[in-house]
């Protein structure tokens, strides 16, 4: 077989690894989520291959594009905002997803002050 043939072959393969949906996506993590203080929380996927998600609560972006880093347990993390601190101060954030909840973490000052809460539907 010629290499532009298996290429041609593989090729639907590949873009079908590429578009995978992972299993926290099909059961659930986008949609709308509520904070213990009752304010609301908009989670979607904004990277390729469901390998990124995006937060946004009011006016304030959460989070923007943390990355899916142990897919098999729904944990995803990166940068983060808090909304209700000032608007130049990041966190190390920590997103867990089981089910029909959301746990959020952040943590400053090298993950030695950490605060959580957990989100519901």
């Amino acid at each position: 077989m010629t290499p532009r043939k298996t290429l041609l072959t593989a090729l639907p393969l590949i873009l079908a690894s590429f578009f995978a949906i992972s299993p926290a996506f099909a059961n659930g993590i986008i949609g709308n989520w509520k904070r213990p203080d009752g304010s609301a929380v908009r989670i979607w996927q904004c990277g390729p291959a469901n390998k990124l998600i995006c937060a946004q609560s009011g006016e304030t972006r959460m989070f923007n594009g943390l990355a899916n880093v142990e897919q098999e347990k729904n944990i995803w993390a990166g940068d983060m905002k808090h909304p209700d601190m000032p608007g130049f101060m990041t966190l190390n954030g920590t997103v867990r997803f089981t089910g029909d909840k959301v746990k959020v973490q952040g943590c400053i000052v090298g993950n030695s002050m950490c605060q959580s809460e957990t989100w519901k539907k």
